[in-house]
């Protein structure tokens, strides 16, 4: 079974930066586009970065300039790299990827269990 894993959450002081991870594991074949969510609380799920299988990014307009989204294929993780973070980033942040687990069986989507973040002074 595929599992996505989460991790480099923590709390930090507004400006500062942190690296976030999305690991898979398990058994499948190939990873398609992946994107990064996030939930604050009480607030509805917000999408935040995406990466095509070809590399190429995209970002909510909260978030560009400040973030940066980047994928290792050969290690099955991508990476989100925060800078200059604001209290209003605070929230779980979670990674949706598409996944084939076989040659010939369609992309479908999975979703990690989330990293904390925290800014605030």
């Amino acid at each position: 079974q595929v599992q996505l894993v989460e991790s480099g959450g923590g709390l930090v002081q507004p400006g500062g930066s942190l690296r976030l991870s999305c690991a898979a594991s398990g058994s499948f074949f190939s990873i398609g586009a992946i994107n990064w969510y996030r939930q604050a609380p009480e607030k509805q799920r917000e999408w935040v970065a995406a990466i095509t299988i070809g590399g190429t990014p995209n970002y909510a307009d909260s978030v560009k300039g400040r973030f940066a989204i980047s994928r290792d294929n050969a290690k099955n993780t991508i990476y989100l790299q925060m800078n200059n973070l604001k209290p209003e980033d605070t929230a779980v942040y979670s990674c949706n990827a598409d996944i084939r687990i076989y040659s010939l069986s369609p992309l479908r989507s999975y979703w990690g269990q989330g990293t904390l973040v925290t800014v605030s002074s």
